[in-house]
């Protein structure tokens, strides 16, 4: 390195350059092989090269004898530098020797630390190898002394020595001198080795063996056979006494063994088992195993089997079956006592379609429900509640005089105490009247008979008491104790003569009711609503239904968020008779259900969850049912074609009559399948479902949400809405009807008769023909008949006159016919000729 005089900077240059010498020795060996074969081959020799300070304190090479060699850095090399790059040099140097002095410092002190470390670690270790060879000597010395002290009560116990057990020494005075004073001797003489092997090793136990010292040979374990057997360890013994002390445990338990009563349902697992009579699972798989079960911890065994095995451990067997669970829904039956206060009754207004059922309830209660409803016709059932002048209330029960409406009458006679028949003065008895008198006679509820429209001209009351007789309902006019009112809603006549006629036959009824008990009731109807949720209408029959009770309605359960009277507004309680709109239930019920209060919400889950696994099962059942009998039918009479149908209604009734209606229509060639039905609005599930399958959405009295319309448009489902059941069974009719397959109809169109037969090269056989009678048209089908015998039947090739090809012949004309891949034809034959005609078919 030098000085750049221009710059002032330093460089590398040949007056400052450090030069350090090889470390390297070459030379050359000449290596001989066999045929006289020789190499010469260049070797290397390294040579270590270590640095030291010399008594100057500058580096210098250490050479293999250790001595100083000056092979580092040339003092001379310094000579040619400028003073200030030789103190630059010098002060690296320097400082290069402090930073290797200090890390060798650092080392040395991270040495120190480690073995201090080191030696702290072997003290504590240490203390911790004395303080257990010191538990252990107290442990044997406590087991000595325990050892001593039972074999000083042993010899308590055996002073009285015969003198065949008695030692030599007591019974010989001399032998007991002799042996006492060479105990004498060796007390008084011990050995200087003895004295030095006691001060190296512990004291031992009076009694315990010498322990052995060292690794174990097969010589010293030979050796050690043959002498005294040496004694138990304390770990063996902590063992044994461990083992004496469970099996006390186990003998007390077994003799203290409790006796259960074991609740078995109709299937349980071994494990279940097992832990209901507090046993080991393996013991119960070894029982079943003696019984003849090969089963395992987790399979299932029936209830006769667990008997098997409870009795084979001595427990008590109670069997329960799963729908033990619907007991808690049982109640005791009033007591007269309890039936005090009086309750309102409850009336169904049944009768024909269009007989002013729903007018006549307008009248009686002063509203106008009938101009809500589509197409003038009752689709729902309806619960209200009247209160006449003289303070009394009526509930009434509205129902559907539609055929379609059959489960909605027939649930509106299951709960009432009187049934209102309504019959057109004008119109008489009609096939829904005759089922509402039949619903009633099953119910054995009293008839009260409303000969309505009797202002309406043509109208005859007594042809209506006339027609009753054909029903065994005798009028009271006629001897009978059907009471029968001549009314009309549209004017109101005899409205008071019909509620007195109700009171008067409610108090011959009695009706009373315990309102102190858990209410219960049937669900009248259902329906979903928006911001609602599931609301259903519940007719009280026992007790009292309060906001806040729990209940079960059906397969679903709830708590009660409000109830709303028919009038709309908000009540707190709904006492027996009262009809009431329910909120807070966790689905939509069926109905007709049966509703029941229960305290604990725990086991109204349970029976729910209960209700709706019967229910999975039994439409699971249904369905492979149906597929099987689907199987044979297509093997008889080939594939029956289906129309898949999503149906959401506005209420759970309507559901239950479309559905009904739709099942009706089915043929042995058609029929509806119900992919889906529920209360609500159309989503975009439904439309996914229906797509699925190619059906369509029929939709009652609800509509689609948008983005389910959307889903709908982009991909082709048909969605229909309705209003009126009527619509929705004359559509399905046709549609159904779409699917039957059209009719086949023969329309005759003719003979002709072969009275030559021309074979044609690369044509095949033409018969020349004679039509005798009708006509013969190309393009029809034919059949060969020979001696009256139909020997073939298919279509005509060919159809000329002379060389012109023609659309038909006539009667009296002669033709020449050729057929569709059959030649077979000879003088004599005749030819039938007709046409085949689809005709569509309806339901």
């Amino acid at each position: 390195m030098s000085e750049n005089k221009e710059s002032g900077k330093l460089t590398l240059g040949k007056p400052g350059r450090l030069e350090l010498q090889k470390t390297v020795d070459s030379g050359q060996v000449r290596q001989s092989f066999s045929h006289g074969r020789t190499k010469t081959v260049k070797v290397e020799k390294k040579r270590k090269r270590t640095f030291e300070r010399n008594e100057s304190g500058r580096m210098e090479r250490v050479g293999a004898d250790g001595t100083l060699k000056g092979g580092g850095i040339d003092p001379h090399a310094l000579d040619g530098l400028s003073p200030a790059e030789r103190d630059r040099r010098l002060k690296a140097l320097e400082g290069a020797a402090k930073v290797e002095e200090e890390r060798q410092a650092a080392l040395r002190e991270q040495e120190r630390r480690a073995q201090e470390q080191r030696e702290a670690r072997e003290e504590e270790e240490r203390r911790k190898a004395e303080e257990e060879q010191r538990r252990i000597a107290e442990e044997a010395a406590r087991v000595a002394e325990e050892e001593a002290a039972r074999q000083a009560s042993a010899a308590k116990s055996n002073r009285n020595v015969t003198p065949a057990e008695a030692p030599a020494e007591i019974l010989d005075p001399e032998a007991a001198e002799a042996a006492a004073k060479r105990a004498k001797e060796k007390e008084a003489a011990p050995k200087q080795d003895d004295r030095e092997k006691q001060r190296q090793t512990p004291a031992r136990p009076r009694g315990e063996p010498r322990r052995r010292q060292g690794k174990l040979t097969i010589t010293q374990a030979l050796e050690a056979d043959e002498e005294e057997e040496r004694g138990r360890s304390l770990a063996a013994l902590r063992r044994a006494r461990e083992r004496e002390k469970q099996q006390n445990k186990e003998m007390l338990a077994r003799s203290e063994k409790v006796l259960r009563e074991v609740v078995v349902p109709e299937a349980i697992t071994v494990g279940d088992l097992a832990n209901r009579m507090a046993e080991r699972g393996g013991d119960v798989v070894k029982t079943l195993m003696k019984l003849g079960v090969m089963a395992t911890v987790n399979q299932t065994i029936d209830a006769d089997t667990a008997e098997l095995v409870i009795s084979e451990f001595g427990h008590r067997m109670k069997r329960v079956s799963e729908s033990d669970v619907e007991d808690a829904l049982i109640q005791h039956q009033d007591d007269p006592e309890e039936l005090q206060k009086p309750r309102p009754p409850v009336v169904t207004v049944m009768g024909h379609v269009d007989h002013g059922k729903t007018s006549l309830l307008d009248a009686l209660r002063t509203t106008d429900v009938v101009s809500g409803e589509a197409g003038g016709i009752t689709q729902h059932i309806g619960a209200y509640q009247v209160e006449l002048s003289g303070g009394d209330h009526i509930t009434f029960l509205d129902t559907p005089g539609h055929e379609a409406f059959t489960a909605m009458r027939q649930r509106g006679a299951n709960v009432t105490d009187i049934v209102i028949l309504v019959v057109a003065a004008d119109d008489g008895i009609r096939p829904q009247t005759v089922e509402a008198i039949n619903h009633a006679k099953v119910a054995k509820a009293p008839i009260i008979v409303a000969i309505n429209k009797c202002d309406k001209p043509g109208a005859d009351p007594n042809r209506v008491r006339t027609q009753l007789l054909d029903h065994e309902l005798v009028a009271e006019e006629m001897g009978g104790d059907i009471i029968t009112v001549e009314v009309s809603a549209l004017k109101g006549t005899n409205l008071d003569k019909l509620e007195e006629m109700i009171l008067l036959q409610a108090e011959l009824l009695e009706l009373k009711a315990n309102p102190d008990r858990r209410a219960e009731g049937a669900v009248v109807e259902a329906k979903l609503e928006k911001g609602r949720g599931s609301v259903a209408t519940v007719l009280i029959q026992h007790g009292t239904l309060k906001v806040g009770d729990t209940f079960v309605a059906g397969a679903e359960w709830g708590r009660v968020r409000a109830l709303i009277d028919d009038k709309g507004r908000n009540i707190k309680e709904a006492g027996p008779s009262t009809p009431v709109e329910v909120l807070g239930i966790q689905g939509t019920p069926s109905a007709g259900d049966d509703f029941a209060v229960l305290e604990d919400e725990a086991k109204c889950r349970e029976i729910a969850e209960y209700r709706q696994r019967k229910h999975r099962e039994a439409s699971t059942s249904v369905a492979a049912r149906g597929t099987l009998e689907q199987m044979f039918s297509q093997i008889k009479a080939g594939e029956i074609k289906e129309l898949p149908i999503v149906i959401k209604a506005d209420v759970q009734g309507s559901l239950e009559a479309i559905m009904a209606s739709l099942d009706k229509l089915g043929t042995d060639e058609v029929k509806v399948r119900v992919l889906h039905g529920a209360v609500g609005g159309i989503t975009e599930s439904d439309v996914i479902l229906a797509n699925s399958t190619g059906g369509i959405i029929v939709g009652f009295n609800v509509r689609a949400n948008p983005q389910a319309r959307e889903l709908s448009r982009s991909n082709g489902v048909d969605i229909r809405y309705y209003s009126v059941i009527y619509d929705v069974i004359d559509d399905a009719k046709q549609i159904m009807g779409g699917l039957l397959a059209p009719e086949r109809r023969e329309n005759f169109l003719g003979y002709a008769e072969i009275r030559e037969v021309f074979n044609i090269t690369k044509v095949g056989k033409i018969g020349g023909c004679m039509v005798t009678e009708g006509m013969v048209k190309r393009g029809a089908k034919v059949r060969l008949l020979r001696d009256d015998v139909v020997i073939h039947e298919g279509g005509l090739k060919q159809l000329k006159r002379f060389k012109d090809d023609v659309r038909e012949v006539q009667h009296g004309y002669e033709c020449g016919m050729a057929f569709e891949n059959y030649d077979d034809i000879k003088v004599g034959d005749f030819i039938e000729c007709y046409e085949v005609e689809e005709i569509a078919r309806e339901l």
